[in-house]
């Protein structure tokens, strides 16, 4: 009888042993699940994994069309920052360039490969309209032309340099005032009303700077030309 019962306690324990390995075992294999689970969720797909922003021409919100010049471009800032003009990711004109002054600010761009022909800034407020009208008449047909305002854009301005800039495709040239702001893009040639152009006029009762209406801002993509 005691040799039968040492058996039997022999065997309990040998179950106990197998029974301890098995739930070892077990334990062993969740714990390693559960690490490479935690692996697993830590890894992000490569189809889910963070790409960085994408960035457009000149910090545009979209690309430009094949065949079209991306551009962005601001206004002064009432007398004390010049305007910035970008173009295809190069700024053209701006106060840190410093090639933009008083006045109206002028950018021409060949049509068809988008170089900068020439950069130039009139003052129009005790400058002369001469040499604008000048400049304005020898702008050679297929030439992207961008302006902007600074400070005073219109004060010595007469009718016909309003009238040549008015070719050019604005619509509003011809109501700019004092210290208004303005931004445009046009053409020698063009055939009709440019929609690259915004206005603000300067008044007291909308300008949000004492005596100064806000800075305008635009972008967009001109198309290039083909001929």
């Amino acid at each position: 009888m005691v040799r039968a019962g040492g058996i039997l306690k022999l065997a309990a324990l040998i179950f106990v042993f197998l029974l301890a390995v098995f739930l070892a075992f077990q334990l062993l294999e969740i714990n390693m699940d559960f690490n490479l689970s935690s692996m697993m969720s830590r890894s992000v797909p490569v189809d889910e994994a963070p790409t960085k922003p994408v960035r457009y021409k000149c910090g545009l919100s979209k690309s430009c069309p094949a065949g079209h010049f991306a551009f962005k471009m601001a206004s002064g800032a009432a007398s004390v920052v010049g305007p910035r003009i970008c173009l295809e990711d190069k700024l053209i004109m701006s106060s840190v360039k410093n090639n933009v002054g008083r006045g109206i600010n002028i950018a021409l761009v060949h049509g068809r490969t988008g170089d900068v022909m020439k950069t130039d800034f009139f003052d129009m407020w005790a400058g002369d309209v001469a040499p604008l009208i000048k400049f304005l008449k020898e702008i050679e047909d297929g030439t992207v032309v961008m302006m902007a305002s600074f400070d005073d854009p219109s004060t010595k301005l007469n009718d016909e340099a309003r009238k040549l800039i008015a070719d050019l495709g604005s619509s509003v040239i011809t109501s700019l005032g004092f210290r208004d702001n303005w931004i445009f893009v046009g053409g020698k040639g063009i055939k009709t009303k440019s929609p690259f152009e915004q206005h603000i006029k300067n008044s007291a009762d909308t300008n949000k700077f004492e005596g100064w209406p806000e800075v305008l801002e635009m972008e967009g993509c001109v198309p290039q030309r083909q001929d």
